[in-house]
């Protein structure tokens, strides 16, 4: 349905962060910075996984998946929301921001699908040692990644399909940093209710459970290695603690987004801006320099194609 012609508003203006011209271009240089490291972060750990012979194992295979998720996503918002911090006009056009709102949700989807993979991943390797090889195989692997890109796929599509149809033609102004789907709702002209009440049950519900989920996993994970051996415990911490940490660190910002959506929680603009441009960062942070493998193979690539002989 052509949502051009039903509705009176062509365009979204965004107010972004509030503060003198000065503040605007600090803020500027900041995200610029941290996006850019997102981006050279991820890419390293992409190419390192792809190319280095030493990172053959199922974990890499996810981690280099989880940073390409993690790139997707921060390049959805991330640039257009440092460049509107230069513009005195911070607009985009209906279908630009239909755009954007399906491609945030499908890479966000399909990033939690994969950090549950991660998660039984970790659970085989520190439960089920013997076996891991013959579990974690190709099939199985790639049937992950599959099933990511179809979770993340289905969950946007079910939420853009009712949000495309709806009729915008009030106030076309909205108090945050990016363009999403609750904040884009409630600009419309009749009563959407069930539809918000949809995507807090969709979004917001989903996420808890699948942080839910992880967190119980994580639990076991410990439990069971504590109990085979003394030493089983120390050892699953070291190897579970980045995990955790990124798992929090993600889906704590998305639960109180989308727990709020809908409602005046000022906190609202700091929890996109950690969302958007510093959870994308944590993957690299967390993954590679916590990681003495994910570094010797990083040195040995340098030293195959980058060094001159």
């Amino acid at each position: 349905m052509d949502i051009m012609n039903k509705s009176t508003i062509s365009e979204f203006v965004l107010l972004g962060l509030p503060g003198s011209w000065e503040l605007q271009i600090f803020y500027f240089m900041l995200f610029s910075m941290l996006y850019g490291a997102t981006v050279v972060g991820n890419l390293l750990i992409a190419v390192t996984v792809t190319f280095s012979s030493h990172l053959n194992s199922p974990m890499y295979f996810l981690l280099g998946n989880l940073s390409f998720f993690d790139l997707c996503l921060s390049t959805i918002t991330t640039p257009k929301m440092f460049a509107d911090l230069l513009r005195e006009q911070r607009t985009i056009s209906l279908w630009r921001c239909m755009t954007q709102m399906f491609f945030m949700h499908l890479f966000g989807g399909s990033e939690m699908t994969l950090l549950i993979a991660m998660a039984f991943d970790r659970y085989v390797s520190v439960c089920k040692p013997l076996h891991y090889t013959s579990i974690m195989s190709h099939y199985l692997l790639h049937g992950f990644v599959l099933f990511s890109w179809t979770i993340g796929f289905t969950h946007s599509m079910r939420q853009m399909i009712l949000t495309i149809n709806l009729t915008f033609c009030g106030t076309n102004v909205i108090d945050n940093l990016f363009y999403d789907l609750p904040l884009v709702i409630k600009l419309a002209c009749k009563g959407t209710y069930i539809l918000e009440l949809f995507v807090i049950a969709d979004s917001g519900l989903l996420s808890l459970i699948c942080f839910i989920l992880l967190l119980v996993s994580y639990t076991v994970i410990l439990v069971t290695a504590h109990n085979h051996s003394s030493g089983g415990l120390s050892k699953a911490l070291s190897i579970l603690s980045a995990h955790i940490t990124v798992v929090t660190l993600f889906f704590g910002p998305y639960i109180f987004i989308y727990a709020w959506s809908f409602s005046n929680f000022s906190g609202t603009k700091i929890l996109s801006v950690f969302y958007t441009v510093i959870t994308p960062l944590l993957n690299p942070i967390m993954y590679t320099l916590r990681n003495q493998e994910m570094k010797v193979a990083m040195r040995k690539l340098r030293t195959q194609h980058v060094i001159p002989r």
